[in-house]
């Protein structure tokens, strides 16, 4: 039996709660609904597919699902907002039913508009809410979660601009500007989370250095989403030679990530990803229970026989 569907206040609130004393890691399943993402583009080729893939990602314990109809890959063209609604809106209304919250992954104001009203919890805009002017009203209006995305312009020409002084230190000003603008926009802070972007106008050394300086965005006072999942910058150092055998290499991001503070994984293998970051969170837990018992006055602890 599953759970009631997520409305859009209970739906944000399972994804970001306000208060989680496990704080345990969120699995975002990506669900791409196109013909040409750069790791399972067209392996949904009808509705049936799509909610067959939703369904067994829910089952292997995704906490939301993060549906897509526009490919953001590197050189990616922009799709029209009709085209985005006829690949996107058949399918949320299959799978709003499973119990998990829904975000709808675009930059276009009308179509996260139509997908709110549809049973969307979120809306997951690559552009920071920079593309669409009407973005942040619409998120303000309908009450949702937002996720704000590091990009510099379009997928179409993104990796031409991967030029930094310090990648971490300007990803950071400009993530911290789109939530300040949000909030005067009128979305809620505590429905903010925030995405370094990796991919997205980065070279492989910029990706890299985001996750070993994951802690660092900890401290805009949101929670962090990162989606490395099969990308190409896990290739290099893995041997890796195709999306398809880029796993192990995800794993290792993830855990990573969890270390550094990511609130919310993205990612395509629900379940690998699952065991892998719960192993990390338990070490992560003992070596924090450690340390506090490491602190405590000597006198409080026992001493080995």
């Amino acid at each position: 039996h599953r759970p009631p569907p997520a409305t859009l206040e209970t739906g944000l609130r399972q994804l970001i709660p306000r208060a989680d004393p496990a704080r345990r890691t969120r699995l975002l399943g990506i669900l791409n609904l196109t013909p040409d993402s750069f790791h399972d583009g067209g392996i949904d080729h009808s509705i049936e597919d799509a909610v067959e893939r939703a369904t067994c990602m829910v089952d292997a314990g995704a906490d939301a699902l993060d549906l897509g109809a526009e490919s953001s890959r590197p050189g990616a063209e922009p799709v029209s907002v009709a085209e985005e609604r006829e690949r996107l809106l058949p399918v949320l209304e299959r799978v709003v039913g499973l119990g998990v919250p829904i975000s709808v992954d675009t930059v276009k104001a009308a179509v996260a508009r139509e997908a709110l009203r549809g049973g969307a919890s979120l809306v997951n805009d690559i552009s920071g809410a920079t593309q669409d002017p009407e973005m942040l009203a619409v998120c303000a209006e309908s009450g949702c979660g937002v996720i704000l995305m590091h990009m510099r312009g379009v997928p179409r020409d993104m990796q031409s601009r991967a030029d930094y002084d310090d990648v971490v230190d300007e990803t950071k000003e400009f993530l911290s500007e789109r939530a300040a603008a949000a909030v005067r926009a009128g979305v809620a802070e505590d429905a903010i989370l925030l995405d370094p972007g990796l991919g997205f106008a980065k070279t492989e050394e910029h990706n890299l250095e985001i996750l070993a300086r994951l802690p660092e965005y900890t401290t805009l006072g949101f929670p962090i989403v990162i989606g490395a999942s099969r990308k190409s910058f896990l290739s290099r150092y893995s041997g890796s030679t195709g999306t398809g055998t880029r796993l192990e290499a995800t794993l290792a991001a993830s855990a990573l990530a969890v270390l550094g503070g990511a609130f919310v994984l993205r990612v395509h293998d629900v379940e690998a990803n699952r065991r892998a970051v719960a192993t990390a969170e338990a070490i992560l837990g003992r070596g924090t229970a450690l340390r506090e018992a490491a602190r405590r006055p000597r006198t409080e602890r026992k001493e080995p026989r």
